[in-house]
This record gives C-alpha cells, structure tokens and sequence, in this order.
C-alpha cells in the first residue's frame, strides 16, 4: 500500500488540475452543453494527465540530488527512496504509451491532430527537463507554452476556433503565474541559500516584482481588448463583456498580494485550492461570463 501511494504521489495527481485548460474552449465556444464536446475534452484531459505525470517522473528522476537538498522537495518519492530511478523510468514509458493510446486508438475526426499536440508536448517537455530548464526565462516560457497546447487540444478535439485573444491570453496567464512560482524559488534562495534549480541565480527579487507587474498589466490589457472587440461582441452577441474584466483584475492583484505579501506563491495550484478571494474572483467571473453566452 506504501508503494503504491508513493508511485501515486511521483504522478502528482493534484496537478492535473492544470490540464483543466482542455475545457477553456467548451466554455468560450458556447458549447458546455454538448455531451460530445464533454466526451472528447475528458478523453484529451486523461491523455495530458498521463503525459504531465509521465514528466513528472522524468523531471523527478533528472532532479533527484537536487531534490535531497531543498527543504520541501526532499520528501519526494524518488528523492526520499520510496521510488527507485528504474521503476520511475518503467512508469514513465507506461504513461506516455497510455496518453497517446487514447487519440491512436479512438475513432473521433481530429485524433491525430491532438496525438500530434501530445506528442510535440513530450518532446517540448523532454528538452525541458534534459537542458532547457538550465536556461532562465527560457524555462518559463516553455512552462507557459504547455498551457497553451492543452488550449489548443482542446480546441481541436471540440473542433472549436480558438480566437487569437485566447491564446495569447492563457500564455500570458500561465507565464505570469510561473513567473511568481520562481519569484518563491528566489525568496527561498535569499533566506536558506538553497539553490533549488540552476537557474535561480539569473533572476532576483527586483526583477521577479517587474516581470510580475510588465505581464499582469499585459495581461488584463489584453483581456479588455479581447472583451471589446468587435469580433467578439458580434459572436457573444453581447456588448457587455467587459464587465467581467473587473474580476480578472481582482484576481491578478489579489495574486500579487499573495506573491509579494504574503510570499506564498510556490505552488499556483494550492493557492487556487485554497485562496478564497482568488475563488470568488473564478466563480463570478464564470457566473458573469455564462450569464452573457448562455442567456
């Protein structure tokens, strides 16, 4: 039983919250009540589950004396010895075989199309954990790019156009959150001297709060533009979605506070589990939003 929660634990199941993106499209697309939309976005949600957590085991592996030295991560499966490297590697290739059986082997119109985004995900991700991570900035990007695969696959699965806005804004989004992850590397850094990755010397307090402030006004700059748009006013068939700008503004300052106050901004995914503020902002942002496509 203790193996098995250690192999449940290496897969990281709390973060496939983050492959949550698949079903942006359903929602912006006006099509949350099609059960076919649903069937092929939670067929493409499994599918990059199994992909992150095969990276996971990856990363892990690549990371483990790394891992021994940082406070937190030290209690890892690979780094504690629960999971040895051999089993880890075995795991990983069972799981990327399992993510690109489900588009292989279903019978929907553009399976090959999200097996390609899957497998171009893997060998992002594979780059990633081998050198590119070593490289700052760099390794924000293609964090951020990820998210923007799942978008994408999403789309493809539901056979939903995607606007521009919508990309570029779950790039921005999701480089703006990985961004205040790595600020937390930085403070930690600053105040134990562990370097829990290479690349944390390249980046410092002054800079991280910038970066913070340059792609969080971007990205509520562009969010409006999205909401005023006329292409967008004229496919909602409403003039007042830019109501909801208010709440993204609150929900991007409200994670300011959280990652220079409060500097607790390591784990995106525990912040949005627990910070209420943050969840009301999602929740009537949502309300609002479905108010104005479905009625």
């Amino acid at each position: 039983m203790n193996k098995v929660k250690s192999i449940l634990r290496l897969l990281r199941p709390t973060q496939w919250v983050k492959n949550g993106f698949v079903f942006v499209p359903l929602f912006f697309g006006g099509e949350l009540l099609d059960m076919e939309c649903w069937k092929a976005a939670l067929w493409v949600f499994l599918a990059f589950s199994l992909m992150a957590s095969s990276i996971y085991c990856l990363n892990d592996i690549r990371d483990v004396e790394a891992d021994r030295a940082h406070p937190r991560k030290r209690f890892r499966p690979i780094a504690s010895g629960d999971v040895s490297v051999k089993s880890a590697y075995a795991i990983m290739v069972c799981l990327i075989f399992g993510a690109l059986s489900i588009p292989l082997l279903g019978n929907g119109v553009h399976n090959l199309d999200v097996a390609f985004i899957l497998v171009l995900y893997l060998v992002l991700n594979i780059l990633y954990c081998l050198k590119l991570k070593q490289y700052a900035i760099v390794d924000v990007f293609i964090v951020s790019l990820g998210f923007v695969l799942r978008l994408i696959s999403g789309g493809v699965a539901c056979d939903i156009w995607l606007s521009p806005w919508i990309i570029c804004m779950t790039f921005l989004l999701a480089l703006f959150l990985a961004f205040a992850k790595r600020r937390d590397d930085v403070v930690l850094h600053d105040t134990t001297g562990v370097v829990s990755r290479k690349n944390i010397l390249r980046y410092n307090i002054p800079f991280m709060n910038q970066v913070l402030g340059i792609i969080g006004s971007i990205t509520i700059v562009c969010y409006i533009i999205y909401t005023v748009s006329p292409e967008v006013e004229h496919r909602l068939g409403s003039g007042y979605v830019f109501v909801t700008s208010i709440f993204v503004l609150a929900g991007i300052l409200r994670y300011l506070q959280v990652s220079i106050v409060d500097l607790k901004s390591g784990s995106p995914t525990k912040i949005l589990m627990k910070d209420r503020f943050i969840q009301y902002c999602i929740l009537c942002w949502l309300f609002v939003f479905a108010i104005i496509l479905y009625l």
